[in-house]
């Protein structure tokens, strides 16, 4: 019997050259400067550096403010993550229903995405102005002794309230396809079978979003790690006294401003494994519940 053979083309890795050249120049080759800097101890100006194998590691996970930026870090991304898709699914829920002005109601919800995180920053620093700030003043009006400027907790609900504005339409746009694309079959027997809507959402509506969100709980718990870091540095910078410092930031405070490359790279190194080996675990053990 005759072997078919196939005749090899360059074309296809050709179609594929430009993102793989991408990929290379702006991930894997910074991410291999990272890990190289990591191990040397070098002066603020660059002109010498020293081979000090794991000192910078070793210095990072003991230091005080590096472990107070990682458990602000967790707490931020857990609330980031859950509300934007709470606040996303509720709307995606109630947008799915309205009939008149449908079109309307779902363009004001999606043109929080347009809006880059630092200027989701300035427009939130601008409305927790102490001069000007109708949030800041509406805060204080209903009997709060609210001031980011000072108060740690206060400063958290600032950086999450504004992280959570800006990630909640592009959950919203997800959620609602998803929505859309239940068979209306399936939803008219839901409703002959249950008359609960509270039940026939959690039984029968939300089981069938689970794809839709797994997808959105990576990508949220992604972007609380990383893109709220144009937030934090429009608002309060990691003030008052670091309390509102993520990973990121601090990368960037002891890298950039610090003049430590070694230290920050050994944080940016471990900042890309803890992200590594979370979203190993998503998709290990939770995807394993999410039927497609």
């Amino acid at each position: 019997m005759k072997r078919v053979q196939f005749e090899h083309s360059a074309v296809p890795y050709l179609f594929i050259a430009p993102q793989i050249i991408i990929i290379v120049i702006f991930f894997l080759w910074p991410a291999a400067q990272a890990i190289y800097q990591s191990f040397l101890l070098e002066d603020a100006f660059g002109l010498s550096s020293q081979f000090v194998w794991f000192r910078n590691y070793t210095d990072t996970i003991v230091s005080a403010s590096w472990l107070q930026a990682a458990g602000f870090t967790i707490v931020f991304s857990t609330l980031v993550t859950f509300l934007s898709l709470a606040i996303a699914l509720l709307l995606a829920v109630k947008a799915n229903e309205v009939i008149r002005g449908a079109s309307t109601y779902k363009t004001l919800l999606m043109w929080a995405y347009a809006i880059a995180p630092p200027v989701a920053g300035l427009m939130g620093n601008l409305m927790f102005n102490p001069l000007i700030g109708d949030l800041y003043q509406g805060m204080n009006a209903l009997g709060f002794d609210f001031d980011h400027k000072l108060d740690p907790y206060d400063a958290g609900f600032v950086v999450v309230l504004i992280s959570v504005w800006k990630q909640v339409s592009v959950n919203f746009i997800f959620f609602l396809s998803g929505l859309q694309g239940i068979p209306k079959g399936v939803q008219e027997a839901a409703l002959m079978d249950c008359k609960s809507s509270f039940r026939r959402f959690w039984t029968i509506t939300f089981p069938l979003l689970a794809p839709t969100t797994f997808f959105l709980m990576v990508i949220n718990i992604t972007y609380a790690f990383f893109e709220t870091f144009g937030i934090i540095d429009t608002t309060t910078q990691g003030a008052p006294g670091g309390a509102t410092t993520t990973l990121v930031f601090k990368v960037f405070q002891d890298g950039f401003r610090g003049a430590d490359i070694g230290g920050s790279s050994a944080q940016s190194v471990v900042l890309m494994l803890m992200v590594l080996g979370l979203t190993v675990i998503q998709f290990r053990f939770i995807e394993k519940k999410v039927h497609y």
